[in-house]
Parts: structure tokens; sequence; C-alpha cells
């Protein structure tokens, strides 16, 4: 299997952005300052109060010239109003679905093989990458149910190689993957340096990068001397990345994850608590984050190494789903980033102690045997699950009001079938 072959670029600068509360101001100000160009994609995206200022400044930036581009899931965004998407390509935004799939019986069908990545880019000048989606449920307005999460805002060269990307995804005729094949773009073609970081730029996806990420992890782990922290939501990694936290807590690493104690969903907490004593009598220690559900996938190792993007740790993210995220390499990222956790940790998590997964011996014995054997063969497995060529539809501006009612994004697929019979509108990616 093919690994993305990128040299670390130099000169970048990051701001790591703490929830919706940091995160929409600085991109939505980002946009309300485009000249040239806007690249949205996200997972979800809702028609609630972050949805509406997000439609607002897209609304205003198309009008004023600038050229806006913003990709959807069709999963994770299926239920915009027709109202909404028509007031998005009535003012000139090109609206994106990635997959879009008809319900069966009112459900979703199309279940795997997401588009989960969430990137901004800006001008090509600047650019976000990260796990907050736009929906209320990032904001602490929110309530109890609030998401706790980061992205980063990206300055320099790195934010070249994340536009270039980003405008692969929607070239027409072109794979996905088409960008890592080639060499990596001549540093004098990319912005200009920003600061002192390092940087690279890695997604997953289903042809020839399958476990860049996971392998990016697992190198950074492999290195650890001093210290590891992991804050993931969805906690299930495959046998070799538990192995590498294993290795590196019995030679002495501090190796900790934060995990939800609070989860969106109680399988969640279930899956990763059959790990707990697997991973505990090696010696990581796991808290469990208990102010509210935790949503962030970060991590760093020692003094340098850093990561902050969509993917979770879990078979969705490491063997199925679309993701991107950044590496970083500098000393005061990290420290801010693990100065933040170490706060985290200290104010709104519970240590899991021994005495806590006390159990039956032959609980224990059995659990660990099937638990062993489905991590020890997946990703391997997500090759049973459909496997269809998903799409990116392009949801065409209303020729007519009549037309307009037409246009939600949960009609996108049959809108773009019918524009594609009659040759014009949609189009394909792989």
């Amino acid at each position: 299997m093919r690994h993305q072959q990128q040299r670390w670029i130099p000169g970048n600068r990051f701001e790591l952005l703490i929830n919706g509360e940091a995160f929409y101001p600085r991109v939505f100000a980002a946009i309300e300052s485009a000249e040239r160009e806007v690249l949205i994609q996200t997972f979800i995206l809702f028609d609630d109060s972050v949805g509406q200022a997000l439609h607002r400044v897209l609304v205003a930036a198309a009008r004023r010239g600038v050229r806006v581009e913003l990709l959807i899931d069709g999963y994770g965004s299926p239920d915009l109003s027709p109202a909404y998407v028509e007031g998005l390509t009535s003012a000139g935004v090109r609206l994106h679905v990635f997959d879009p799939g008809p319900k069966l019986f009112g459900l979703r069908t199309n279940l795997f093989r997401r588009m989960h990545r969430k990137i901004v880019v800006v001008d090509g000048r600047l650019a976000f990458v990260g796990g907050i989606n736009y929906s209320i449920d990032h904001l602490k307005e929110h309530g109890p149910a609030a998401k706790q999460d980061y992205a980063v805002a990206c300055e320099g060269p790195i934010v070249g190689v994340i536009d270039r990307f980003a405008h692969d995804s929607l070239e027409p005729h072109k794979r996905l993957q088409w960008l890592h094949r080639r060499a990596a773009p001549p540093l004098t073609t990319l912005p200009p340096p920003a600061g002192d970081a390092d940087a690279l730029f890695v997604t997953r996806d289903n042809a020839e990068h399958r476990s860049d990420i996971e392998l990016h992890y697992r190198i950074a782990i492999r290195a650890a001397r001093h210290r590891v922290v992991i804050a993931n939501a969805y906690f299930f990694p495959g046998y070799r990345l538990l192995r590498e936290m294993r290795r590196a807590a019995r030679r002495g690493v501090d190796v900790r994850l934060i995990l939800q104690g609070m989860p969106d969903m109680p399988i969640v907490k279930f899956a990763a608590s059959m790990l707990y004593h697997h991973l505990v009598v090696a010696g990581v220690r796991i808290y469990e984050y208990c102010e509210r559900p935790l949503h962030g996938k970060v991590a760093l190792t020692d003094e340098h190494w850093s990561t902050v993007g969509s993917s979770n740790l879990d078979p969705l993210s490491l063997a199925l789903n679309l993701e991107a995220n950044v590496m970083i390499r500098d000393r005061a990222f990290n420290a801010q980033l693990h100065e933040h956790l170490d706060e985290l940790v200290a104010k709104h998590c519970r240590l899991i102690e021994a005495d806590d997964l006390a159990e039956s011996n032959l609980w224990r014995l059995t659990r660990s045997f099937f638990v062993f054997h489905l991590l020890r063969w997946y990703p391997s497995w997500a090759g049973w699950l459909p496997a269809h060529r998903p799409r990116v539809m392009s949801v065409p501006a209303p020729a007519t009001p009549a037309a307009a009612a037409d246009t939600g994004a949960a009609t996108a697929a049959r809108v773009a079938a019918d524009q594609e019979s009659a040759g014009v509108g949609a189009r394909a990616d792989a």
C-alpha cells in the first residue's frame, strides 16, 4: 500500500481555535474579507443559527464577485431546506454534495465512506483544518450537549498544499487522490513563510492512502520519549496503533488518553471501555472528559509534534471515511495544546483506576478474545462493506422560482440526475 510521499514544509504559523466560540468568528471574518475565492468542505451543515451565519457571509462574498465553492456531505447534511439552498445557489455559491443518496422508508442509506473532512481555504492564503462542523451544538449556548472541539488556522506555505487539495476535490475528471501521486509542489509556488512551524497536510481516502493518518500517529508514538497525549472523541483504533501506545507506556513514556465521559452516543463509551483494561495494565492513563461531549481529534508527543484534524481513532475514520489532518512540528504550538489539555485533565476529567475495571476473569478473557481478533483484522474487513463509487454532485442554480422549490440538498441527487440527462450541470468525481 502506498503512502503520501510528502516532505515537511517549513515556514508556517498555526493558531489553535477551541470550540465554536473561537472558530466561527475567525472563519466568518476571513470570508468577509475574501477578495478572490473561498473553498469550504464540511461533513455537517445545519440550517440553524450557525448555518444561517455561514449562509449570510457566503452569499455576501458571492455577490461581490468572490468565487465560493461549498462541498457538503450527503449523509451529514441531508436536510437543508429548499430556501436555504436556493439562497446560496441564486447568489452564485457553487454548492456540491458528496455522494447524495435517497432515503429508504425515511432512513438514510448512504452510511459508509463519508466525506468527513472540515476544511476552509480563503484566497489561497489562509486555511482552517479541524473537527468543527457548522451547527449550534459546537457553541456553549447549546447547553450540556455542546461539544468540546478544535481547529487550527494555518498560514504559510502549507496553505498552498491544502488549497490545491481542495481544488482537486472538485475537479470533474480526476480521482480525489491524484494530488498525492504528483510530486510535492515546489516551495517557490507556495505562499510565503509566515512562521517557524514545519507542517504536513495528511488525508485518508479509500484508494491509495487508506492508512496515512494512522501511520503518522504510529510514527509519532513510536518516536516519543517523554509524553503522548491523545484527545479523541470516538476511540476504537486498530491493533497496531494500540500496540504502539502500550509499547510507549512500557518504555516509560507518559501516555495519556482523553476520551468521552459524557458521550453524545452511549455506544461510543461502551466501545472504548472494552479497551480500557488492555491499555491500563500496560501503564496507559485514561481520562474521561465529563463536562460535556468530547468531539475533538487532537494529539501531541514530546515537545514538538502535534496534530489537529477531522480523523477520529475508530473504524469509520481509520478505514472508511475521507479525512484530513494537519501534522505540526512546532514547540510553541505543542506547548499551547499541552497546556490546554493538561487543564482539561485537571478540571474536567476522571482518571480510570484499575479498581474501576474490576470484572470476572471469564468475561474479561472472552471479551478480550473477540476484541483482539476484531482489531487484528480491521481495517481489512472494511473492504467487505459497500464500496460504491462516491460522486460529487453539483446543485444547479434555479432558473425560475418554481425550480427553486426543488433545490434542497436532500433532493440534490434527483436534481443533478435530471440535469445530467439533459447534458448540463451535474458532474461526478471519485
